[in-house]
């Protein structure tokens, strides 16, 4: 059920910027200074997490609901969390009715501001994969509209916004490093670019989903676990995500929860930047050494998201 149609043009990309640019933020571009021993050196990011509910998904929501007829049951949605904000963000600043279903593993915090928002919540046992298929059954039931977080075209097209922003804001970029998860980011971002610039895939270990497609030269359920399971839990790859890093992603790379841990830690104290796992896994494949860089090459990392207590990013003690 996920409605996921073809390949996602720049022109249903355009269309989609015009379409939600009253209801998202234009996020910044920053680059921090040189800081030896500690951030890698002219570090360049790009805020998505500074987007009303925290994180990128917005845009990929307001344009399903901005592009599709909503029945009077409202919208139907699962989520790890981020989407689930998103929708029901959206669908609050649009008076549509939501229900959002979230795997019992995801963070409190999301899901008390779920409620917040005004949507109804169901919480299911498991990952993303357990909620998934509880919100098709609601669906099947209800009438409402599916709204799927990351393998629907409008939500793709929508999250290839961040993309067309980001090259207006620094044509010259060579390389993108972009988290991945179900792919509807990555798969926005590539269909906007293509072959225009290096992009970048990065997965936890626990969160394999493209990696292990790549391998495997198919999209392959996998099992997910770690630190960013959360965010990044889909557990297989999306269809319109598949498409688009066959041919436009360059690679796929691996880091471990500590190595996610560690650069949370470093973007907080560093650069006083409060991210969550997932959007931390850029700046552990820079500092890891998973991706090095060329000298002289212009890389940015997308820093997707920022829904996380802050008690969980701990520093060391210092003795």
């Amino acid at each position: 059920m996920s409605s996921a149609g073809g390949e996602i043009t720049r022109k249903a990309i355009t269309d989609a910027s015009v379409r939600i640019a009253n209801h998202v933020r234009h996020t910044p571009v920053v680059t921090l200074g040189s800081d030896p021993g500690e951030l890698p050196h002219d570090l360049t990011l790009k805020l998505e997490f500074l987007q009303p509910t925290g994180s990128f998904k917005v845009r990929g929501a307001f344009n399903l609901l901005l592009s599709t007829d909503v029945p009077v049951q409202g919208v139907i949605a699962a989520s790890g969390g981020n989407f689930g904000l998103a929708i029901a963000y959206a669908a609050h600043a649009l008076g549509i009715p939501a229900h959002v279903f979230v795997p019992d593993s995801s963070p409190p915090a999301k899901v008390d501001r779920l409620h917040r928002l005004g949507a109804e919540v169901s919480i299911e046992p498991g990952y993303y994969r357990e909620a998934l298929a509880a919100s098709e059954h609601h669906v099947a039931r209800s009438g409402g509209l599916f709204a799927h977080a990351y393998d629907h075209a409008a939500v793709v097209a929508g999250q290839g916004t961040c993309g067309r922003e980001l090259e207006e804001q620094w044509p010259d970029v060579d390389t993108i490093l972009v988290a991945v998860g179900g792919g509807g980011l990555i798969g926005g971002i590539a269909a906007w670019y293509r072959d225009g610039v290096r992009i970048v895939a990065v997965e936890t270990e626990g969160t394999p989903t493209l990696f292990r497609a790549r391998e495997m030269g198919r999209p392959v359920d996998v099992e997910v676990s770690g630190v960013a399971a959360s965010a990044l839990g889909a557990g297989r790859i999306g269809s319109i995500a598949w498409q688009a890093t066959q041919q436009w992603v360059e690679d796929a790379v691996l880091v471990s929860d500590d190595a996610v841990r560690a650069a949370q830690r470093q973007l907080w104290e560093q650069a006083r930047l409060l991210v969550e796992p997932a959007a931390a896994t850029t700046l552990a494949a820079l500092v890891t050494g998973a991706y090095v860089p060329e000298p002289g090459e212009r890389v940015c990392l997308l820093l997707s998201g920022a829904n996380v207590d802050p008690r969980s990013i701990a520093a060391p003690q210092i003795t």
